[in-house]
């Protein structure tokens, strides 16, 4: 690991007013005025927060006006894994949102631009008329709550309205982004055997038209119990064996919604290891709701706000759309290729909708400054006042760009979290400074903290990020892990009791925090996870390739760089094999996950039981130790380390 980088410059100090007027102000406000609390620091604050967790998310659930019913006690069981949310109480989320349709029937919900569809505008009752036609549908289909309903479709309002139609059933939604290929999403599907699965025929990605219905047919014949299948028809007729989304879509009418336990379940989401299936992580109504509404506080959103992140349907990102839809903020959607017609085409999004909050992938903001975007200059974006970023960790040059190029006064708030949480571990505060390639703080109710390798905690020192007690939108379960063995092994087994989650951070004593990026096997391309299990069952599939092994060298500051390690059934390597290499991905897993080097070796690295050295060969090629990165006498062919060896010498881009 490299030091902490030295530059730590205030780029933006909030004024006085713009703290004070800020949500996260008017809680610590409440706070004193309801309950008699005063912090003097945000320290302060987030220490009490982590230490009376009934306190402080019964607080939560009171300032947000959660709609929790038959609450008795916020917390019961505090054991990790297993801890006992709201017992007894019931909720759910989709009504949590859809209550804006009573409320601002006319005011705008959902924003359009696609680059399939023409711009739309929707309001809150138009949306809660098409969830309650489709919610209406699926009943009839026989969808009650428990049952799961699936979706391949891209960031649209079809996606929104799935998800709210499902929920408020009580069913459990779980959506693909249909750029994925054919194995990975009936690897995710199967697992959790959808009673009905939504797709959408064809899509544009820029000025290419990209064809998904016989993709989509084939992906529904292999999914067992399957017994509804709607198409959204958005380029052509609807084939035979599909239901036409738009015959759903007649006679909108008010949406009713089923009251669940707290913890009922409301979607399961995805996130590879580097064994065996992508893992389907359950979570539950309250909790996303709780973790919702606290991490707004964090981003400054509002009543009124006009919102929008950047993202795929298959990135947790997606899901935080719901929440400030659920604040009642307008939610702008942006579908198709972001780099088309050019780098501006999502700012000029960002300056007609008069956006407050825009986010964004940092791979985005940097591809933007590689290609000397200023979109300040270019556009007019008075109205943007807030700059999110995720996915990875946007370098001190991503800051710099982001004040000089995009807005000198714009408050940016990068974020760290993950798919598994359904949240965030570090973010934003709109009433601290931000300075050069730090996150501001670590979140309210989130005891995260570093570790060493021994288990003691860490300031001004890379080490492994965990939290040390429970949240309420951790992890329900994973679907069909009937003994919970898998959820403890992925996050409980480094640490027992703690959850360890797989990123590299590093503490400032003031409390921010510098991500560098993941410290196990995980590939991260862009904020997207997947388990190197499916690259290898992609590639391993060819009659050419005997084995292999793939990392993605992702650190702070450094262009993430995956390379694949293949052997050879002949020995050679050749550009037609490398091309074969490549359409089995694209093919199999995504377009998003091509190799960015592909090598030949003679033997893949493995433990004397057989495990590939996945972790080793990383921490070697992000400029590790070679005497300390792996023990050669617990492998079971210790001459094959030293292929990578000469790769880190001669050509590992991010060795170092």
């Amino acid at each position: 690991m490299t030091d902490q980088p030295a530059d730590r410059r205030i780029l933006w100090t909030p004024t006085p007013e713009r703290a004070a007027a800020s949500t996260l102000a008017r809680y610590i406000r409440t706070l004193e005025d309801r309950r008699g609390l005063t912090f003097g620091s945000y320290q302060e604050l987030w220490d009490w927060s982590v230490t009376d967790l009934d306190g402080f998310w019964r607080s939560i659930i009171d300032f947000f006006d959660l709609p929790v019913a038959n609450l008795t006690e916020v917390i019961g069981a505090r054991s990790m894994p297993g801890a006992e949310w709201c017992p007894g109480a019931t909720t759910n989320m989709a009504g949590h949102i859809l209550r804006h349709g009573a409320e601002r029937p006319g005011q705008e919900a959902l924003v359009l631009h696609s680059q399939t569809f023409e711009r739309q505008s929707i309001d809150w009752a138009t949306l809660c008329g098409r969830v309650g036609a489709l919610q209406r549908n699926l009943r009839q289909m026989g969808v009650r709550p428990g049952d799961r309903v699936a979706a391949i479709l891209p960031n649209t309002p079809e996606a929104i309205v799935t998800f709210l139609a499902t929920a408020s059933l009580g069913a459990v939604f779980s959506i693909c982004a249909p750029d994925m290929g054919r194995t990975a999403i009936v690897d995710r599907f199967h697992q959790i055997r959808p009673k009905v699965l939504i797709v959408q025929d064809a899509y544009m990605h820029g000025d290419r038209r990209m064809d998904r219905a016989e993709l989509c047919t084939g992906i529904a014949d292999a999914l067992p119990g399957l017994a509804h299948r709607v198409m959204v028809g958005a380029m052509g007729p609807v084939p035979g064996g599909w239901t036409d989304w738009q015959e759903l879509m007649r006679d909108p009418c008010p949406p009713e919604v089923v009251q669940v336990p707290f913890s009922h379940p409301i979607w399961i989401v995805y996130s590879s290891g580097t064994t065996g299936n992508p893992k389907p992580i359950v979570h539950g109504h309250g909790g996303v709701m709780l973790e919702g509404a606290k991490q707004s506080l964090h981003q400054d959103i509002d009543l009124g706000d006009r919102f929008c992140w950047l993202t795929s349907s298959g990135w947790i990102m997606w899901n935080i759309q719901l929440t400030a839809l659920s604040l009642g903020a307008t939610v702008a959607i942006f579908d198709g290729a972001p780099h088309h017609p050019d780098m501006l085409a999502v700012w000029r999004m960002v300056a007609e909708e008069r956006l407050t909050y825009f986010g964004a992938g940092a791979a985005f903001l940097m591809a933007c400054q590689k290609q000397g975007v200023r979109p300040g200059e270019a556009l007019d974006l008075s109205a943007l006042e807030s700059l999110g970023s995720t996915g990875s960790p946007l370098s001190q040059e991503g800051y710099d760009w982001v004040y000089s190029a995009v807005k000198p006064d714009v408050w940016l708030a990068p974020i760290s979290g993950g798919t598994d949480i359904a949240g965030a571990f570090v973010l934003g505060n709109p009433m601290l400074p931000v300075r050069a390639g730090e996150m501001q703080c670590r979140a309210l109710g989130n005891a995260v903290r570093a570790f060493d390798d021994s288990g003691a905690e860490v300031i001004g020192q890379v080490g492994e990020l965990v939290c040390t007690a429970p949240l309420p939108s951790m992890p329900l379960y994973f679907w069909g892990d009937e003994d919970g063995s898998r959820l403890r092994e992925s996050y409980f087994e480094t640490y027992p009791g703690v959850w360890c989650h797989g990123d590299w951070i590093e503490f400032t004593p003031e409390g921010g925090s510098v991500i560098y990026g993941r410290s196990d096997a995980t590939i991260n391309r862009r904020g997207l996870r997947l388990g190197s299990s499916e690259i290898y069952r992609a590639v391993e599939g060819l009659d050419e390739v005997v084995d292999s092994l793939v990392v993605d060298l992702e650190f702070l500051g450094r262009d993430s760089f995956m390379a694949l390690f293949v052997v050879p059934r002949s020995g050679a390597l050749d550009d037609a094999l490398r091309e074969r290499i490549r359409l089995a991905i694209r093919e199999s897993v995504s377009a998003r996950f091509l190799p960015d080097d592909i090598v030949a070796i003679a033997e893949v690295p493995r433990t004397l039981s057989g495990k590939k050295l996945e972790v080793p060969v990383k921490k070697l090629l992000l400029g590790g130790d070679p005497d300390k990165v792996v023990n050669r006498d617990s492998m079971a062919n210790p001459e094959s380390f030293d292929a990578f060896l000469r790769y880190a010498a001669d050509r590992a881009p991010a060795a170092g």
